[in-house]
């Protein structure tokens, strides 16, 4: 196998990754893939072309001499429709893609007969945990969120015994305990924080208490896991009773990180305008579900507002902002989602395999996945 591998420099305000790192792409030569690497694709993260080179890869001064000339395209995040309009017809690209909410990207993808895969949709399951691009980014994002409420907050974190008294310790709150709320509670916990995490899901109980923090349940017997370690849509009743066990629980806290997410779909409002106004004046929320809306009612993507005293922060893409790492992370699962894609004779489209069919989003002139062709 001789394939052409290319790698694009981001082109998105604010996006300062690399799909592809040095240290993967000697694995991949290695391998038997021949890799172009767009001039300049890795310095916002720390990675100099002249790293790139010394790693076995040719750099092409611009994004569109090399897609023309690439068997793969890998980018971080989706692509515009410009930047597909110069892709190769028949071509493999591979991104975080969001295709449920990118439908003119995914037709213009198919009508180019562009194989593309979506490292977003790659099933969270044990045999695919080396290639989980939403964990790793998750684990940045949650560790990241605590920073910025610690930088914000009118506080300190700990609890300090001082010549003026002592100083009690800031309340926070995790609504979420996936791979970024876990993270987060973590973080929150070694800065000294005073932590309680809420999950849908009774069986994270045990992982929240492992990283030092309380875990606040609603009082109705209602399982909200909905498989791929994700929740799924709550009743009624359990939804009025959550609403309530939060309030209760917002109205004390001095920091509040939400992170609920479910597949497909906007972010579920779990945060009223209310009880924002419940919370003490200098308190902060860190929004980690802010790119698909938001679990505040008043989260701007994108935006830092306050809003009855209260700072709300809605980055959109925090795993960025520790560019270096992320890139390192992302980096070593999109290397080993490749190797998996491919053998020696190159892509092996295996829709019996669960990792290719699961990350499929179009081929043969045809959107292949489920939530997206619906």
């Amino acid at each position: 196998m001789m394939m052409k591998l290319a790698i694009l420099k981001e082109t998105e305000e604010g996006e300062h990754r690399v799909a592809l790192i040095p240290d993967s792409i000697k694995r991949l030569s290695q391998k038997g893939f021949a890799v172009l690497v767009e001039a300049g694709a890795g310095s916002s993260a720390g990675y100099s072309d002249q790293e790139y080179e010394q790693a076995g890869a040719t750099l092409v001064s611009s994004a569109q001499k090399l897609a023309e000339q690439a068997d793969c395209v890998v980018k971080v995040r989706p692509p515009s429709l410009e930047e597909v309009e110069v892709l190769r017809n028949s071509s493999v690209f591979i991104a975080i893609l969001q295709p449920a909410l990118r439908l003119d990207l995914v037709k213009k993808l198919a009508e180019k007969q562009i194989t593309s895969f979506g490292l977003d949709l790659i099933p969270r399951t044990t045999l695919a945990q080396s290639m989980d691009v939403l964990s790793s980014m998750s684990t940045i994002a949650g560790y990241k969120a605590v920073l910025l409420a610690a930088d914000t907050i009118n506080r300190f974190f700990p609890m300090l015994m001082t010549a003026a008294g002592t100083i009690a310790p800031a309340k926070v709150l995790v609504i979420g305990a996936g791979v970024a709320g876990l993270m987060a509670c973590a973080t929150a916990k070694r800065l000294g924080g005073v932590v309680e995490a809420f999950d849908v899901r009774p069986e994270v109980k045990e992982q929240v208490h492992s990283v030092g923090a309380k875990f606040i349940e609603v009082p109705v017997n209602e399982d909200g896991s909905g498989g791929g370690g994700y929740a799924k849509v709550m009743s009624d009743e359990y939804k009025q009773k959550q609403a309530e066990l939060i309030s209760r629980h917002i109205s004390k806290s001095d920091v509040v990180i939400p992170t609920a997410l479910i597949p497909g779909r906007k972010a579920p409002i779990l945060i009223s305008e209310e009880q924002v106004a419940s919370m003490k004046p200098g308190s902060v929320i860190v929004d980690l579900a802010a790119e698909m809306g938001g679990n505040c009612a008043l989260t701007q993507p994108g935006q830092t507002i306050i809003a009855h005293g209260v700072t709300i922060i809605g980055h959109s893409n925090l795993p960025s902002s520790l560019s270096f790492h992320a890139s390192q992370m992302l980096s070593r699962n999109i290397e080993k989602f490749l190797l998996h894609l491919c053998d020696e004779k190159g892509f092996q489209m295996n829709m019996e395999d669960e990792i290719t069919r699961g990350s499929l989003v179009t081929k043969d002139g045809k959107v292949i996945h489920e939530l997206t062709s619906k």
